[in-house]
């Protein structure tokens, strides 16, 4: 992606943050005619002695999988909060707006995942991230039903290759900062995570 020195962070931990806080990702491949092919689904981040991996699967009806295995590299998207930049941030009035967000771009190696223990684990790792207590329905679902639902999705481990992290929040113009951060920290959701980022990186006094 574009990245401008004053947004761009190699702060691995940073990276990791937003893409557990925002799991649902875009999956980015090719397609059989050679145009990108997108799915947009929770994926579980794992780092394993340096290396990110991230967990996840699809409809079996999905044909995403397929170009994945002819394939196996693709890019991976986190969108974090994300919102308007008002000119009135400014102490002057030659300004235009703009908007702030954060968002981390990931090469990945895909392998596939498809025997059903291998599926149940993973799954497994999903449901710790969203719903912990459902992990004791699943076990309780029973054997047939659970063979029959995992035979429906095709899951995959994707191997972080490249990252870039994207952190835009208006780091280069600190005249605006105090304006910028007091707008946000009474704003929607998406506005007060940012003024908590805006805190974290020493931005608005």
């Amino acid at each position: 992606m574009y990245q401008p020195p004053q947004f761009q962070s190699s702060d691995r931990d940073l990276a990791a943050r937003l893409m557990r806080d925002h799991p649902f990702a875009s999956l980015i491949s090719n397609d059989d005619e050679g145009l990108p092919f997108v799915s947009h689904l929770p994926l579980h981040l794992e780092d394993r002695a340096g290396t990110f991996v991230l967990l996840g699967h699809c409809a079996k009806a999905n044909p995403q999988w397929r170009h994945l295995k002819d394939e196996p590299t693709a890019v991976v998207t986190f969108l974090g909060p994300h919102a308007y930049l008002s000119p009135k941030v400014y102490p002057d009035l030659a300004r235009v707006p703009s908007w702030n967000y954060l968002a981390v771009h990931c090469t990945v190696r895909a392998a596939l995942v498809e025997d059903d223990e291998g599926k149940d684990r993973l799954l497994k790792k999903l449901i710790a991230d969203h719903e912990p207590a459902y992990a004791e329905q699943w076990r309780g679902l029973g054997e047939e039903f659970a063979h029959k639902m995992l035979a429906g999705i095709v899951a995959f481990e994707l191997e972080v290759l490249d990252l870039q992290c994207k952190l835009k929040l208006n780091q280069h113009r600190p005249e605006s900062h105090a304006a910028l951060k007091a707008i946000y920290a009474q704003g929607n959701e998406r506005e007060r995570e940012l003024a908590r980022w805006m805190d974290q990186l020493g931005m608005g006094g």
